[in-house]
């Protein structure tokens, strides 16, 4: 009953991690495939989209298998660490956010750029190199994030086709969800959605590295929710003690 129920606790947590890591890239994503849909043609577009895709899902085949086969304790004390700097990364940028000393991620100033961008370039009859790249660029480069958060918590955990599969659903739903609310992708908690992604890389590589150092953690998986409700707290606790800071300088200044 208590393995069921940590693997449950493990599982759960990972395809959290996997569909908001997957959703927020997505979002940005589809930004730039909306405007270069808008812009230039549906037809471009949605091959570059489509071959992006491909390729994302050939990276996850071919590395997948080569991961999983590795050293349990090493491949876990890698990735603990590559997720420790992706997520502290993640974080610093949501907290800044969140405390008002970084704009926050504008997805409709992002769309009125691409489509400056785009407009620049005159359009062509035939297939649009310009736009199929652009879309292909889009998509490649922010999916290439959700492939390390899949390889990485998928392997690590030894549910890569688990961690696959949330990855599938997530970008179905972010595509499904952006076509109907196309003009509404600004109003989407994206910021909010990177803390939570960055607090779960981190716990994922904080119990990861452990691991991979031997450490016993008490009640094994389940301690991850330890850890995700102590960095949740901990994000909190510097976001307040930014704007407080903050607000202070401010009050001072001549």
């Amino acid at each position: 009953m208590i393995i069921g129920a940590t693997v449950t606790t493990s599982a759960v947590v990972l395809v959290g991690a996997v569909f908001l890591a997957c959703a927020v890239e997505m979002v940005e994503a589809l930004t730039i495939v909306l405007a270069v849909g808008h812009t230039r043609g549906w037809r471009s577009a949605f091959e570059g989209t489509g071959v992006a895709l491909v390729a994302l899902a050939a990276l996850v085949a071919v590395l997948g298998p080569a991961l999983v086969h590795a050293p349990l304790s090493v491949l876990r004390l890698v990735v603990g660490g590559v997720l420790l700097i992706f997520g502290t990364q993640w974080l610093r940028k949501a907290i800044l956010r969140a405390s008002g000393l970084k704009a926050l991620h504008d997805e409709d100033e992002i769309y009125r750029e691409t489509v400056a961008e785009l407009e620049a370039v005159a359009t062509r009859p035939d297939r649009d190199r310009i736009a199929f790249a652009m879309a292909f660029k889009g998509v490649f480069l922010e999916g290439l994030e959700v492939v390390i958060a899949v390889l990485t918590l998928g392997t690590s955990a030894h549910r890569l086709g688990l961690a696959a599969a949330t990855a599938g659903v997530a970008i179905v739903a972010v595509g499904i969800v952006g076509v109907i609310v196309a003009k509404q992708l600004s109003s989407v908690p994206e910021n909010l959605m990177k803390m939570g992604v960055g607090v779960m890389l981190v716990s994922f590589g904080t119990f990861w590295t452990g691991e991979g150092l031997k450490v016993s953690w008490p009640g094994s998986d389940a301690f991850i929710l330890f850890f995700v409700v102590f960095y949740a707290l901990v994000c909190v606790a510097l976001i307040s003690t930014t704007r407080a800071s903050s607000s202070a300088s401010l009050s001072v200044a001549p």
